[in-house]
């Protein structure tokens, strides 16, 4: 969007009553006139096929159930009502394969059978059923949220275990199977996302998903205070442990949602987002980094993709409480991955941090 169209916006939202803002923005977005509706467009002609297939074209044009739930999420955000629909009823096609509600998490386009493994990914289950209680409001839909329900529920019975610590707390594991270990219980940092766990737990009665959330933001808080939240963490009692061998101990490509999930859900100056734009924003616009030593804050890795710059700057005007960002413009020569994270940021700017209009 341009310099003028986001100064307009921003005037429009900081002079409407507090009350209205929600509506003000959600309405705006959703106009065709928008001027994030370009960006959203851009998105779909990269990532999104005409039968509602999200394709991962980096990983060798593999879909999952993350970037269906991302689409998804997108669509109804964006009231693209033809994109709902063809994303769910693929989606249902192609990965509600199990014997539960979840979906199994890849599907490869080269494979036989294209479904490989019939584990589910909980993060992807969590974007999938709050696009589905989004959609089913946007388009009235009732069924939609019916089978956000289901998922909820199996998410609730399959996937949420009580911390080994003996503490009560509740426990979101990355799938529903093998992630407990003789070692401990992996977790990864970046499949919470609390926003969303709120609002399914609200609409459909499984209040240990809103649980899980709350003891989710405390682990973040927690690991953030130390530097980047790592990719992946080993918890064995009341320890919290470096990741085994064959999973990432470092601040890499999947914990750069973790900062995101936060802003999204109100949390700019949870220690996850100010550890992240600490070391992130030392790259300048020319590159961010991407791959990070959470102990001692040595940058392994950069990318110039944009999507991972529009997510520290971001970070960087909501924790400060600053007016304007340097967040870019959307950009679509990059990776689905990047992309997705860019157009994500932008509608959370919008949303959420109207002050951080990108200047």
């Amino acid at each position: 969007m341009n310099r003028r169209s986001c100064l307009l916006l921003l005037a429009a939202a900081m002079a409407a009553p507090a009350a209205a803002q929600e509506t003000f923005q959600a309405t705006n977005i959703a106009n065709p006139l928008h001027p994030l509706q370009h960006a959203w467009q851009e998105w779909k002609g990269m990532c999104l096929m005409s039968d509602g297939r999200v394709v991962d074209s980096f990983q060798d044009g593999a879909s999952h159930s993350e970037g269906q739930g991302y689409g998804l999420v997108l669509a109804a955000m964006f009231a693209d009502h033809a994109s709902c629909r063809a994303i769910i009823t693929w989606t249902e096609q192609h990965l509600a394969v199990r014997d539960d509600a979840l979906l199994a998490w890849r599907w490869r386009p080269q494979a036989t059978p294209q479904v490989e493994d019939l584990n589910n990914a909980s993060d992807g289950d969590i974007f999938y059923a709050w696009g589905l209680l989004l959609a089913g409001d946007l388009l009235g839909n009732a069924d939609w949220r019916i089978r956000a329900t289901e998922i909820a529920r199996d998410l609730d019975r399959l996937c949420l275990i009580d911390h080994p610590d003996g503490s009560g707390d509740v426990l979101l594991l990355p799938a529903a199977q093998g992630f407990v270990r003789d070692d401990g219980v992996l977790i990864n940092p970046s499949y919470y996302m609390p926003l969303a766990m709120f609002h399914l737990a609200e609409a459909t009665g499984t209040p240990r998903l809103a649980d899980s959330a709350r003891n989710g933001i405390t682990l973040i808080d927690t690991l953030g205070t130390a530097g980047p939240v790592p990719d992946w963490i080993l918890l064995f009692g009341s320890q919290i442990l470096p990741a085994p061998e064959g999973f990432s101990t470092l601040a890499g490509y999947e914990a750069v949602r973790v900062p995101l999930f936060a802003l999204w859900s109100g949390n700019a100056v949870s220690p996850a987002v100010l550890s992240y734009v600490r070391v992130t924003l030392e790259g300048g616009l020319g590159s961010t980094p991407t791959r990070i030593d959470p102990a001692t804050g040595e940058v392994l890795e950069r990318s110039s993709h944009s999507g991972y710059a529009a997510v520290t700057r971001l970070g960087a005007c909501a924790s400060a409480g600053e007016v304007g960002s340097l967040m870019p413009r959307f950009d679509s020569d990059q990776p689905y991955y990047p992309a997705t994270l860019h157009l994500m940021s932008l509608l959370v700017q919008i949303t959420t941090y109207p002050r951080c209009v990108p200047l």
